[in-house]
């Protein structure tokens, strides 16, 4: 069985999909989440389901990287999800698992990809460039940002009258239905 951490700063609603879809498969185990905010909503979804949550703020993980990534292989954790995990990967940690930490996008890269390409700032991007299609790119994380092998794209159309909160509509369900199943390939 592999166990799984998730790492997340939001809501947490990609992590509790998460949950409910692996709840009773034997191949993997999500044991803990791992947040930077101690008022994201991912706590209380993790609590909900009963998993280990850790509060790491960014200094934290910049200045005790080898004791979090010792924690981590102490819970035996062999694969890290990042599913809305604002903070970039120290590059400690991309060698302690390396091709084991999966992350999603919301656009389709190589494009809107890179520092400070997130959430609304990619959908705005992706309108303002006038683009008719965008989507999920869910990929394994190295030492660059957004440029990992690519594991799924799924599109969706941009249409003339989206915009950044419609298009993040569109961009949610493709996450829901995706990252699940690129998971599930990837074990």
């Amino acid at each position: 069985m592999i166990n799984a951490a998730i790492f997340a700063s939001g809501e947490g609603t990609n992590a509790e999909n998460l949950f409910k879809y692996f709840a009773n498969d034997a191949r993997i185990k999500i044991k803990l989440v791992v947040t930077n905010r101690d008022d994201a909503g991912v706590i209380a979804r993790a609590e909900k389901y009963k998993k280990n949550v850790q509060i790491v703020s960014k200094t934290a993980l910049e200045n005790y990287t080898e004791q979090l990534i010792e924690f981590l292989k102490v819970e035996n954790i062999d694969l890290i999800i990042l599913a809305g995990f604002l903070l970039k990967i120290p590059e400690a940690f991309i060698k302690a698992f390396p091709d084991k930490i999966i992350n999603i996008h919301p656009s389709l890269l190589p494009k809107f990809g890179g520092k400070g390409m997130y959430g609304m700032n990619v959908h705005k991007a992706v309108i303002e460039s006038k683009e008719t299609e965008s989507g999920i790119t869910i990929h394994l994380v190295n030492e660059e940002y957004d440029k990992g092998k690519i594991l799924l794209q799924a599109k969706c159309e941009v249409g003339a009258n989206d915009t950044p909160e419609t298009l993040s509509k569109k961009i949610r369900v493709l996450e829901f239905e995706y990252l699940p199943k690129a998971v599930e390939m990837f074990l």
